[in-house]
């Protein structure tokens, strides 16, 4: 018999008892995030470390920039065959993962490396050029 099989039925409970939002502070240690993200904020720029062990194949890692949002899909796949498990830490299989930026970036101007199993994005600010400043009429209402 599987031990998580009323998972959900529990959790709906302790939703219904503390309220939907308390599950939120804990949804990292539950379950963990996919894969891990290290996020360094510069003045003009973020360095994202995206941990994939084991990519060969970079076509099968999908990686979407959107204004400020940092999109990831794919297949984390350590291939091994026989023996016996004996530990099993390495989170394996398909992932899919939103995280949202510190600030807006440019789709245009994206770097993206991938060594010892760590894929590195340079993401620079997005800076607007011109600005929508317009001067606003003020109406007077004592007249």
């Amino acid at each position: 018999m599987d031990p998580f099989s009323n998972m959900g039925d529990w959790k709906k409970n302790m939703d219904s008892f503390f309220g939907d939002s308390f599950w939120n502070e804990f949804e990292d240690v539950l379950k963990p995030p996919v894969p891990q993200i290290n996020l360094y904020q510069y003045e003009k720029e973020i360095l994202c470390y995206v941990n994939l062990p084991g990519v060969k194949d970079l076509e099968k890692i999908d990686v979407y920039v959107d204004y400020a949002t940092l999109e990831l899909k794919g297949i984390i796949d350590i291939e091994h065959s026989g023996g016996k498990v004996i530990k099993n830490e390495i989170i394996q299989g398909v992932f899919e993962r939103k995280v949202e930026l510190p600030f807006p970036v440019r789709s245009d101007k994206i770097n993206a490396t991938y060594q010892h199993g760590l894929l590195v994005l340079q993401l620079h600010r997005l800076i607007k050029e011109q600005t929508n400043k317009s001067r606003l009429s003020i109406q007077h209402l004592d007249q």
